[in-house]
């Protein structure tokens, strides 16, 4: 979420971004905030408003002393829990892929369960296509 923030606020002041790995100034990742905003349907045309309003809410927060966070805006929340899950649907696949799984199968599986219900508030039946 800091890294589209923070492409979101350089794409907003048109600014260029640091690359740590490069050091080198680049442009925001236009691939990167639209992965994200298509995951809640931001068109192409709308994805400048709903950056702005992102960048707004963020200045928002801080102007009263709050920090933006994870549950600072619900439907970029939605559309980052869908793009994680979107990214992980594979890795989930090789997790679960085995029709009679083995034991250490089942223990992944059982521990992925119990993180998302524990940290996440998820319960047995919520999926990720639910979001």
């Amino acid at each position: 979420m800091d890294n589209y923030l923070d492409n979101v606020e350089a794409y907003c002041n048109s600014n260029k971004i640091f690359d740590p790995i490069t050091g080198d100034e680049v442009d925001p990742d236009e691939k990167l905030m639209r992965s994200i905003e298509e995951q809640i349907g931001i068109s192409e045309n709308a994805k400048k408003a709903f950056r702005e309003e992102i960048l707004i809410r963020i200045s928002a927060y801080a102007r009263k002393g709050k920090r933006f966070n994870y549950q600072s805006h619900e439907r970029l929340r939605e559309a980052i829990q869908k793009k994680l899950f979107a990214d992980l649907k594979d890795v989930v696949k090789i997790t679960t892929s085995s029709k009679t799984p083995d034991e250490a199968q089942l223990k992944r599986v059982n521990e992925v369960i119990a993180r998302l219900i524990d940290e996440y508030g998820y319960n047995s039946t919520t999926s990720p296509t639910n979001y």
